[in-house]
């Protein structure tokens, strides 16, 4: 019997998990130290490298002392908390890391509170500590009642804690005692994470994760519970229905590295592929065909935010994507709903629309984002957040919404945040910055963050995370300006932007082909106001140096794609393609949009 340990790394965004994984891999020999200077092994997808965050989870594994330690690196964003709940059921231990500076944050204690309820047993890191005014011990302190708070146990508040920095690939058992490697980490998991509990009897296992191979299909990821499962075994599939459908296992792999290893049979305790099987879902049980005994389902917390996602037909659709049509974009929801556990779709009255529900904002962005990236054209609606009636009361979602601003725009940021019904739980000052906590509710956080931002001389760091339904806030003043319409379409002239700058701000830069109902601008007033940026200057034969200005264009507002979402009204959509991201208007004719806003 092989040696296991199964890990899950824990930790804030940007604590340091993954640059900790990818100097854990060095040490067990699997990389050399130059592969790619600054290039994070595991972070592999574009948007992750882009963003700099973890979305998907990712398993890997290393060999150390004869142990094998699948490590199975977790999202930090409560917004991917599908991801999280599902891989946890994987690991028998956690590594916390804990910035020495920022102590921990809402999304490790989202993560760590999922753990504990698992009963997972922590190994605390404190990660960073070649930070200039870094306070480790006191980190290590602020770790413990963090897990008081949470009803951790005896065993589990009697964790071990490592110091060191990821960065410069050391860790000792006292940060004022630096060592040259990463070793008494690895030392740390093989003595105090406990190994699986090997179970004798028939196989079980729940499939938490899901692969894709164009070469061989779906291909289902998870730990072994139970018995040991043989490559050409006939197995039992139980599904969420409750009923067993037979299957065979073509091919068994587990995790080296980066890679995966073909072999006859894997174990109770071990962490393995299977590639064969047809039609499972994650949260499906493997097990007996003649005896089926499923074990639990995952639970998921429910989604908190809806979009309508809908096909492009805008006057410019088709010209940049390859996937457009209705067919293409229900397809590729189906293929999204497979692996990502915390979404769901509806059908819409109408043929060509859906609503899709989701965790957050960032949640259903990053499916936006994935999706024009692969050619796919589509508008998306407002998100709205989702109401529920408990009690015959009126509930929305409310976040723990947590700040951290210099002190001379603290209350300019608690301004903001209380116009938007937040609720001021704590304050704390660490240095010459302060830590201020709100509940919120969900509808007062979109379209917040570039408030706090521009208030805050981009100074503010911004972190939420879902608390519980409360009965409904009342209205929250949202965005008052109005939007700057295209009368025509054609190519915007700045010769016409020049003159109406007077009006506000624009979206568009001079030479951009626009069309009629497109938004190209944000009103300095309220109501919309349609505008020609499409009138070129008549030329004429009088010639005289005063009769020609030159035009002093402001550079126009680009945004992202997240900002785009929160920044657009009830009656305005998103156009995402794979080149360009437009707002509209959803009635783009202006005398049937008046026609329409008298009907209502």
């Amino acid at each position: 019997m092989q040696k296991i340990r199964n890990v899950a790394i824990i930790a804030h965004v940007d604590h340091g998990k993954t640059t900790l994984v990818d100097k854990m891999l060095l040490a067990g020999h699997l990389f050399r130290e130059n592969q790619n200077a600054g290039e994070l092994i595991l972070d592999n997808n574009d948007l992750e490298r882009e963003r700099g965050i973890t979305i998907l989870s990712k398993n890997v594994s290393i060999t150390y002392k004869d142990y094998k330690i699948n490590i199975i690196d977790t999202p930090g964003h409560a917004d991917f908390g599908g991801e999280v709940e599902r891989v946890l059921n994987m690991a028998d231990g956690c590594l916390l890391l804990v910035d020495a500076f920022e102590g921990p944050m809402p999304q490790t204690r989202f993560v760590l509170q999922k753990a504990i309820q698992m009963g997972l047993k922590p190994v605390v890191v404190v990660n960073k500590v070649d930070k200039p005014n870094c306070r480790p011990d006191e980190v290590n302190e602020m770790v413990f009642d963090l897990m008081c708070n949470l009803d951790a146990s005896e065993d589990q508040l009697d964790f071990p804690t490592l110091y060191g920095s990821a960065k410069q690939n050391w860790m000792s058992t006292s940060w004022e005692h630096p060592t040259d490697n990463i070793t008494p980490l690895l030392d740390a998991i093989i003595k105090y994470i406990p190994e699986p509990k090997v179970l004798e009897g028939d196989p079980q296992l729940l499939i938490t994760s899901l692969d894709y191979s164009s070469y061989v299909g779906r291909i289902a990821v998870g730990r072994v519970h139970r018995g040991t499962l043989r490559e050409g075994m006939d197995v039992g599939l139980c599904k969420k229905d409750g009923s067993v459908v037979r299957q065979r296992i073509k091919e068994l792999h587990t995790f080296e590295g980066m890679a995966r290893k073909r072999v006859e049979s894997v174990s109770s305790g071990d962490i393995c592929a299977m590639v064969g099987l047809e039609g499972f879902e994650i949260g499906d049980t493997i097990s007996l065909y003649d005896n089926p005994e499923p074990l639990p389902r995952i639970a998921i917390d429910e989604p908190t935010m809806s979009m309508t996602f809908t096909i492009n037909d805008s006057p410019f659709f088709g010209k940049d994507g390859k996937y457009v049509t209705t067919r293409h974009i229900a397809d590729r929801l189906t293929r999204e709903l497979d692996k990502n556990l915390a979404l769901r779709v509806e059908r819409t009255e109408r043929e060509d629309a859906w609503r899709v529900f989701g965790r957050g904002v960032l949640h259903l962005s990053i499916l936006i984002e994935t999706m024009r990236r692969e050619g796919y054209e589509l508008q998306v609606g407002q998100p709205q957040v989702i109401i529920k009636e408990i009690d015959g009361v009126k509930c929305e979602p409310i976040e723990v919404l947590s700040i951290n601003v210099p002190e001379e725009y603290s209350s300019k940021v608690i301004d903001m945040v209380t116009r938007r019904r937040g609720e001021m739980v704590s304050m704390q000052t660490q240095n010459d910055r302060i830590l201020i906590d709100f509940n919120i509710p969900s509808r007062g956080i979109i379209g917040l963050r570039s408030n706090v931002l521009t208030g805050s001389a981009g100074e503010a760091i911004m972190s939420h995370r879902f608390l519980e339904y409360q009965p409904w806030k009342g209205d929250i003043e949202r965005r008052t300006n109005g939007s700057l319409i295209a009368m025509e379409a054609g190519t915007a002239y700045a010769y016409a932007l020049d003159k109406l700058q007077d009006r506000g701000r624009f979206f568009i830069f001079p030479q951009e082909e626009v069309y009629a109902g497109q938004i190209v601008g944000e009103n300095a007033k309220e109501g919309d106001i349609v505008v020609n940026v499409t009138k070129s200057k008549k030329l004429t034969n009088t010639r005289a140096s005063g009769s020609d200005e030159k035009a002093r264009i402001i550079p126009p507002v680009v945004f992202s794609l997240e900002e785009a979402l929160e920044y657009i009204k009830e009656d305005e959509y998103v156009e995402v393609t794979p080149n360009h991201i437009r707002l509209r208007k959803i009635i783009l004719d202006d005398l049937e949009r008046k026609r329409a806003n008298r009907n209502n």
